[in-house]
Order: C-alpha cells, then sequence, then structure tokens
C-alpha cells in the first residue's frame, strides 16, 4: 500500500476503493459508503509514545503555537500528522475530568467523573473534529464548507470557518435549534439556512448541496471530523494515566462520537496504550432512539424514526455514522440504551445543581449510566466516565421554563420584586421555610 504524503490513507469501508489524502469528499464516489481513515503507525514503542503525548502537555500548556497547545493536534502523529502553518485550531481540547460525589450518588456508581467537551472554544465537543475538518478544507482548496445541524455543529463550523476563511454555509430545521446556538452561528458569519423539516431533511439536503454544488460537507461523515473526535478519548485516557475505565459513556444522536470512540480504542490498544478496551454505553433519547432499537435486534437492520425529543443535540432519526457505530459498539461489548425526556431532565438538574452544568443531550450520559446501574448491568463500584458534550448555556431556553411536562422548572425560578429591602426579606423568610 502506498502512503499518502501525510502518513495516513482513506479508504472505502465498503469497496476498499483508495482516495488522495488530499480529497475533498466525505463518502465514497464509487459506491456511496462512507471513507475511513488510516493514520501512519508511528515508529515507537507505547511507552515512547505515551511519553510524546504526555511531554506535550507540559512543554505546551502555557505557550507556543496554538496547534501546540491544542488537545487534539498533541495527537497529531493518530490525527493527521502535517506541519502547524497549515492547521485552524483556535485552540481546543484539553478539557476538565470533573468529579462531585452527589452526582456519582445520583447515578449509583462509586466514582463517577465527567469529561466536560462543553469548556471547547464553541461550547461543544464539534470543535475538536471541525479543527481537523476545517484543516482538511484548507489543505484540498475548499472554496466553500458546510453542513447540517441542530445547532452545535453549525456553531462550530461558522467559528473554524471564519479562522480559515472560507465561507460557510449551514443548513438548520427552523423553529427547532436554541437561540443560543442560532445565535453564535450568525455571530461568526456564517450564511444560514433555515429549512421547513427536521435534521434528517437537513442532512440529505446537504448532501447534495456537496454532490452537486461542489461544497465541502463538514458533518461527521466526513472522516476528518472523526479524526478530530477521537482525540476526546485519548486524551481522557491520558487524563487517567493510561488505565481504561470500566464504561465510557457518551450521549447518542448522529454517532460521530460512538464511531469516534471505538475508533480511538482500537488504535490505543493496537498501539499498546492501553492494556483493557473499556465498554461503551451510547444513550439515546427515547423519542430519537432507532440505534437503541437496533441494538435489541442485534442490528439485524437499521431503523429510521421521525425523532422528537427535548434534547435537541440529539433530535436524529436517522444517524449517519450508523455503519461505524456499529462496529465501536461490537469492539467494545457495548450496550446501547435509551432514556426519557425525564429522565433526561432530571439527570441535568443534579449536573446544574452541583456546579457544573450542561445541555439537555448532555445530560443522557447521566440518566443512562443510572438506568444502567438500576437494571444492574453497570457494578456501583465499577469505574465509569460519562461524556458531557455541551456548555450549560447552549440551549438556556430549557433552563427557564417554569411549566413544562419535565419537572416545572427550577425550584430557584427568577421571582419579580418590587425595589425595598422588605421584599428582600420576605424572600429570604420564604426560602428558609421548609
Amino acid at each position: 500500500m502506498n502512503m499518502q504524503p501525510s502518513g495516513i490513507t482513506i479508504a472505502c469501508a465498503s469497496c476498499s476503493a483508495k482516495f488522495s489524502d488530499t480529497t475533498t469528499l466525505a463518502t465514497c464516489s464509487t459506491c456511496g459508503g462512507l471513507l475511513d481513515i488510516t493514520p501512519g503507525i508511528p515508529d515507537l514503542c507505547s511507552q515512547e509514545l505515551q511519553n510524546l503525548f504526555d511531554s506535550r502537555v507540559s512543554i505546551h500548556a502555557l505557550r507556543g503555537s496554538q496547534a501546540q497547545r491544542s488537545g487534539v493536534w498533541r495527537f497529531r502523529e493518530l490525527v493527521l500528522p502535517i506541519a502547524d502553518v497549515k492547521i485552524v485550531s483556535h485552540p481546543e481540547g484539553n478539557t476538565p475530568l470533573l468529579e462531585r460525589p452527589a452526582i456519582s450518588n445520583y447515578a449509583g456508581v462509586d466514582k463517577l467523573l465527567l469529561k466536560h467537551e462543553g469548556f471547547n472554544p464553541t461550547g461543544s465537543f464539534k470543535d475538536r473534529g471541525m479543527t481537523v475538518a476545517v484543516t482538511q478544507a484548507k489543505r484540498c482548496g475548499a472554496t466553500a464548507i458546510a453542513c447540517a445541524s441542530t445547532g452545535n455543529t453549525s456553531s462550530s463550523l461558522a467559528a473554524y470557518g471564519a479562522q480559515a476563511g472560507i465561507p460557510a454555509l449551514v443548513m438548520v430545521p427552523a423553529g427547532r435549534i436554541s437561540m443560543g446556538k442560532l445565535a453564535q452561528t450568525v455571530a461568526y458569519g456564517a450564511r444560514t439556512l433555515l429549512v421547513r423539516g427536521d435534521f434528517d431533511d437537513c442532512l440529505r439536503l446537504v448532501r447534495e448541496s456537496s454532490e452537486k454544488l461542489g461544497v465541502y460537507l463538514a458533518n461527521s461523515l466526513n472522516p476528518f471530523r472523526i479524526e478530530g473526535q477521537k482525540t476526546i478519548m485519548f486524551e481522557l485516557l491520558q487524563q487517567l494515566a493510561w488505565q481504561s475505565p470500566d464504561w465510557v459513556a457518551l450521549p447518542a444522536g448522529n454517532l460521530g462520537n460512538t464511531s469516534a470512540f471505538g475508533k480511538a480504542l482500537r488504535e490505543a490498544q493496537a498501539l499498546g496504550l492501553i492494556q483493557r478496551v473499556p465498554r461503551l454505553l451510547s444513550v439515546q433519547a427515547s423519542g430519537a432512539a432507532p440505534f437503541a432499537h437496533d441494538f435489541t435486534d442485534n442490528f439485524a437492520k437499521r431503523t429510521r424514526v421521525r425523532a422528537e425529543t427535548i434534547a435537541t443535540a440529539i433530535r436524529i432519526g436517522d444517524p449517519a455514522s450508523w455503519d461505524r457505530a456499529v462496529s465501536a459498539i461490537r469492539f467494545t461489548n457495548g450496550v446501547v440504551a435509551s432514556v426519557s425526556d425525564l429522565q433526561i431532565m432530571q439527570a441535568k438538574q443534579v449536573i446544574d445543581a452541583n456546579g457544573i452544568g450542561c445541555e439537555p443531550a448532555s445530560a443522557a450520559s447521566v440518566a443512562g449510566v443510572r438506568a444502567l446501574v438500576s437494571s444492574g448491568l453497570i457494578a456501583p463500584h465499577e469505574s465509569v466516565v460519562a461524556l458531557l458534550t455541551g456548555h450549560i448555556l447552549k440551549d438556556p431556553e430549557k433552563l427557564l421554563n417554569t411549566d413544562n411536562e419535565h419537572g416545572h422548572g427550577p425550584a430557584n425560578a427568577p421571582i419579580e420584586i418590587d425595589a425595598t429591602l422588605s421584599a428582600v426579606e420576605q424572600v429570604l423568610k420564604n426560602a428558609a421555610t421548609p
């Protein structure tokens, strides 16, 4: 096999057709299958590779180029090994592992760690994939980039497109995107189209635009997105001194992260970075749970649904990365579960109340852990890391809704008072009354 100049090979997962490392395609031009990237294997032993990645944390954490400070490009040998000057980076990554005993108690495990991707530049994990996808768009001379989105992808694409100087076109479902995410997208300068339909209609339209109009598609169909998103797992393992947890739980919508995590774990095991592969728990909202349905039938067929859930970031009924995600679940002996909107919002309330906060879709991971502990599938003593995918301000409307079917709003909802000390005193007295 001929190695590409960047040290990677690109091939169709279905028909094995090979592609240049500067291809503008997101899917196979021969059969329409998903493209897979195989990184060049570094000529280092596992300990040397761990030491290399670890050294970049201490050396470049506070200084160096944006690419050197990135939690994505720290792992460039396993992502896209190119020169810093070609990289489009904010920087992104370097997100924390958080622990709150009250959240562990709620989930029912002795110790639950939260990997919070809402600490990325635009407030979601999407930045990890977008830095690589937009870097690739720049490398291959793309004149425009486009995506379909429920909000987070559009925000990230708009920001990275602006940094790269490439016009961005985003398609979002009209009336079904949070104002916070829409405001970000517009502020970063993307041309925003409000499509009369759902996310799946938007993705179909953007795929047609890529095929017929030549715009560079930046959804998670794009294999370079997966390369960036797999660094969530690399960084998580690095933060745990390369000791795998028993479980990694994550929200599941379009299945890009499920796919990326499976790919990362395959590579980490093959390179000797880890000795044990953790089990993946992919959690969907029950109103948007085609992948969970398919799991119960051992993925004998692919289900598509008309999605409906309060968790807008995972309101997807026809996941684009289905094939890759099936492989990831099987490789990790993983589980796919679904939880109700009520369970999601209850978990979110606990996360928020402990000073961490997340958008609704993020809380699906913690809700899923709680559900599997209750069913006996996860033991209380097992080590678990749950992924929080987006910042609390990504979906602010859900925070202040004081009368909804998911819990009647926050107990500390804002109170309007007169501008008097006695009014403040009365509020304090009411708060002290059980």
